[in-house]
């Protein structure tokens, strides 16, 4: 559970970025690129455009919550700003909502977008770790190995390493789920559920 808060924390954290810089990194990449001419170019109702994709993403993060309505809502909205961070973070939430509705195939497929196309390692990373759980959970471990090894963000590495680990284990190779277990705490020594796992595959592997 200490590694998923991890993940939440971090998008709540990319959310209030974009929520608090988004516009003023625009203003900042317009005139350090163009000056006052790239300025002009783009012009007030461009900026503006920024900002009522911001008011447009909470209002859909609002409504997605309340039911059927609100998913339709939140896919327009994905496809009227795919090209920006906001979108990223509206399939991560539609991806946890879906997952508590117990369809992993539309989680699968909203984490996949998020993993191709977010700009930042962060994000994907997060994305790929998802992923490769709800994989895990089909019974498609080797595409959650692969999932798990796309995942480039330093500050994860450990859940990646966690995740091999429950693919081997899952598969019954015991040896390389202890290597992945290790792996995993040498960069996380303070996590108990990874310690608990790997104090619990010698049992696994002598039942």
């Amino acid at each position: 559970m200490e590694q998923y808060e991890t993940e939440e924390q971090q998008v709540e954290a990319i959310k209030r970025f974009w929520k608090e810089n988004g516009l003023s990194l625009i203003i900042g990449a317009l005139l350090g690129l163009g000056g006052l001419l790239g300025w002009r170019y783009y012009n007030d109702s461009q900026i503006d455009a920024k900002e009522q994709a911001s008011f447009a993403y909470e209002k859909a993060s609002e409504e997605l919550i309340k039911g059927e309505a609100g998913f339709g809502q939140a896919k327009s909205f994905i496809d009227s700003h795919s090209d920006t961070g906001y979108a990223m973070l509206m399939a991560l939430e539609m991806a946890q909502q879906a997952i508590e509705r117990k369809d992993l195939a539309e989680a699968a497929k909203q984490l996949e977008f998020v993993a191709s196309n977010a700009k930042l390692t962060a994000v994907q990373s997060i994305a790929q770790l998802r992923l490769a759980r709800i994989q895990i959970e089909q019974g498609e471990f080797e595409l959650a190995l692969a999932s798990a090894e796309k995942v480039s963000d330093q500050a994860f590495k450990s859940q990646s390493q966690e995740i091999k680990g429950d693919v081997y284990l899952a598969q019954q190779l015991f040896d390389k789920a202890r290597a992945a277990y290790s792996a995993a705490l040498e960069t996380n020594d303070r996590d108990q559920v990874l310690k608990m796992k790997l104090d619990n595959l010698a049992i696994a592997a002598n039942g």
